[in-house]
């Protein structure tokens, strides 16, 4: 488990996150969301020991990430938003690569390709960006880490390779990895993604489950707005809203209405998920 307690990080005089408390439980697959510029990577890169806090601590399985010690590196790996044209062929420079985790596996990266429909013989630096991206991807998955954290994979991917994706990170997960994953692009992982993390500079807005998310919520596509709406969208032949659950009624949670409302209403929110 990765235990977050007041942790806070500036660049130079500007701060970045403050008072950020949180528990990422293991065998989940988190979606942190929240407005550009609150500090997405900056948790990215402070959970994977990149970056250290200046207040606050974070542990991992009870180690300290900044601490680097080999039994966290050997199972956390953090891929960032832009990679690397490397000029090898990539299956030379996963093996190489991978070396440096003990559960890399060469077959699964291979296999992983294949899903994506890219060949693992192609050099990294003639590939186009959506295939340099799946290359690296599949890197990541063939690590076979406890904790991955990924920075907006699935920028860069066109329609059909997201679907890819999604079925590559649902197939070659481990049912006891921890997946961290930034993203602005919540229809492409809202089949996956859960429980759902809404970070804001000063505060975690909202971590939670989809489960526990309907319980609190209920998302209503209707005719008419509701009084109690706390959010409310025009959709063709009526709205999407977003209102207290006070019925038990189960409904569907949409994440884009879900992050709107939770903006609009962060008090309220934090009071009604407040645990």
């Amino acid at each position: 488990m990765i235990k977050v307690n007041d942790l806070a990080f500036a660049y130079s005089s500007v701060p970045v996150l403050k008072n950020i408390t949180m528990n990422l439980e293991e065998g989940r697959i988190y979606g942190l969301l929240g407005e550009n510029g609150v500090g997405k990577t900056t948790l990215l890169t402070l959970l994977a020991g990149l970056k250290k806090p200046n207040a606050g601590t974070i542990l991992t399985d009870g180690e300290a990430p900044y601490d680097r010690t080999p039994s966290f590196l050997q199972n956390q790996y953090y891929l960032p938003d832009v990679v690397a044209p490397i000029p090898m062929v990539a299956k030379d420079y996963a093996n190489m690569y991978g070396s440096f985790w003990p559960g890399f596996d060469s077959d699964k990266f291979s296999a992983i390709m294949d899903e994506f429909e890219v060949s693992p013989l192609h050099k990294m630096h003639a590939m186009s960006a959506g295939q340099l991206k799946k290359t690296y991807i599949s890197i990541a998955l063939a690590l076979n880490v406890k904790y991955m954290f990924l920075d907006e994979p699935t920028n860069g991917l066109d329609i059909p390779s997201k679907t890819q994706f999604r079925k590559a990170v649902t197939k070659y997960t481990s049912e006891e990895s921890t997946l961290v994953i930034s993203t602005h692009q919540v229809r492409d992982l809202e089949n996956i993604i859960d429980p759902i993390v809404i970070l804001d500079r000063q505060d975690v807005l909202l971590n939670a489950s989809l489960e526990e998310i309907s319980s609190k919520l209920f998302f209503d596509y209707g005719t008419e707005i509701r009084p109690e709406s706390l959010y409310a969208e025009r959709l063709p032949g009526g709205f999407i809203q977003v209102v207290p659950n006070t019925t038990g009624e189960d409904s569907k949670v949409n994440i884009e209405a879900l992050f709107n409302a939770v903006h609009g209403n962060k008090d309220l929110v934090k009071q009604l998920f407040k645990k």
